[in-house]
């Protein structure tokens, strides 16, 4: 029996979203296109976003012909214009294909999100799409917004003066920030943002973006919280939930290693009131001596963001101000004083499941055995990713994320795969 093709759906310049009969929904992955079947996607799942691709025409899979074919028109009302639609997954899935499309002249750069390939099934939308991590964090069913206002005027009482709580109330009630309804609601992983400045210029840095015709997702953090705050929003946190995580280096900041100077007396408070909790840092790993400073002060756990494991790649995306050698200095040293450590793989179909990648990535896990890998969708332009990391390392035919998730499984089994910054 073979796979049953699921239907392509388009846009039109209005939003609205209907499917095209005699063509099958299309995928892409660097310049490979592959129709979208039952099997090789899932449930669109709950909280994910469908998004018109402007600029674009959509390329289909054309059932008669047995062809790929970039569609322009509406066959239901040929002097209208359709647009290619994806999908922006719900956390704790990764993105197995990109949503297959045409650039059309002088096409806008996409803005800061992840473009997975959507379809239509026997009893709706259908995402090309990989579950990496179960856990309901950051499930918006469980986030109700009367729920987030209760807490927020909760810790106004509680932290009446505290400017990192009021930077936190922005992000989770203007932003829509997960984390940050997560702090008001008292689950999980309390975010604790204090850089205001970082020394890369990632091409899809989520708060700060110079000379592009790119918008920032979120406004950067314009304060740096004194030690005392920092602590005093962790404490609320640490203390009324169970087996939870605070978070330095969030994505309405810069680097978290070069606000040292004050998350270094800010975990000592914290550690000087409690042992409970996790203290992680989300961080570029570009500062190893910083990060010794507060790995001695009592930080729990580290994630390193990664876009890839050989160095012309990371720089071509990161455009650091330090070495690859000191990220990898960053995750030598705490792995030495015991922490635990992840790596934030950033991860594009067509480029981190293709064979020089996967086998780079075997390479660095065998000299690096670090705890876990989140799998997360990089939130950038996808041919424009293609393009800038094929100037560095010619892209090679993709072998398929799942084959590529399964393959670390296989080699290294001892290596947690997942999307969330576990508890220690």
């Amino acid at each position: 029996m073979t796979d049953a093709l699921i239907t392509a759906i388009v846009s039109n310049e209005e939003g609205d979203i209907f499917d095209l009969e005699g063509y099958a929904a299309a995928g892409m992955a660097g310049d490979s296109l592959f129709p979208l079947t039952d099997t090789g996607t899932i449930e669109l799942p709950f909280g994910s976003e469908l998004m018109r691709l402007p600029d674009r025409a959509p390329v289909l899979y054309d059932l008669e012909s047995g062809s790929f074919k970039a569609v322009e028109k509406n066959p239901y009302a040929p002097e209208e214009d359709v647009f290619p639609v994806a999908a922006f997954n719900s956390p704790g899935h990764v993105i197995s294909a990109v949503s297959a499309y045409r650039q059309r002249r002088d096409a806008c750069v996409l803005p800061l999100f992840s473009y997975g390939a959507v379809g239509w099934g026997k009893e709706g939308f259908r995402s090309a799409a990989i579950l990496v991590d179960a856990e309901p964090r950051q499930d918006l069913r469980f986030m109700k917004q009367a729920d987030v206002l209760r807490g927020v005027e909760a810790m106004r009482k509680k932290l009446p003066g505290n400017r990192l709580r009021k930077h936190l109330e922005t992000c989770a009630l203007e932003y829509g920030c997960p984390a940050g309804k997560n702090f008001f609601l008292g689950r999980y992983e309390a975010p604790l943002p204090a850089a205001k400045a970082c020394n890369a210029a990632c091409l899809g840095c989520l708060s700060l973006q110079q000379g592009t015709e790119i918008h920032c997702s979120q406004e950067r953090i314009d304060f740096t919280p004194k030690p005392e705050e920092i602590a005093a929003v962790a404490l609320e946190h640490i203390g009324r939930v169970e087996n939870c995580v605070v978070s330095f280096g969030q994505g309405c900041e810069g680097d978290p290693l070069t606000a040292a100077g004050v998350i270094g007396p800010a975990i000592g408070l914290i550690r000087s009131a409690t042992n409970r909790g996790t203290i992680n840092m989300n961080t570029n790993g570009g500062l190893p001596d910083a990060l010794k400073t507060l790995v001695e002060a009592g930080l729990d756990s580290v994630r390193i963001s990664l876009n890839s494991v050989r160095e012309p790649c990371y720089r071509a995306y990161f455009n650091p101000k330090y070495t690859f050698d000191d990220v990898k200095k960053s995750i030598d040293t705490a792995l030495q004083h015991g922490r635990h450590v992840a790596i934030n793989y950033l991860n594009l179909p067509g480029f981190t499941d293709t064979p020089g990648e996967m086998e780079s990535l075997a390479a660095f896990l065998a000299d690096y055995p670090i705890h876990m890998i989140q799998w997360r969708n990089l939130n950038f332009d996808p041919l424009h990713y293609w393009e800038a990391m094929d100037r560095v390392c010619p892209l090679e035919p993709a072998l398929g994320m799942q084959a590529a998730i399964e393959a670390v499984r296989c080699r290294f089994p001892d290596v947690r795969h997942g999307y969330f910054n576990p508890p220690t």
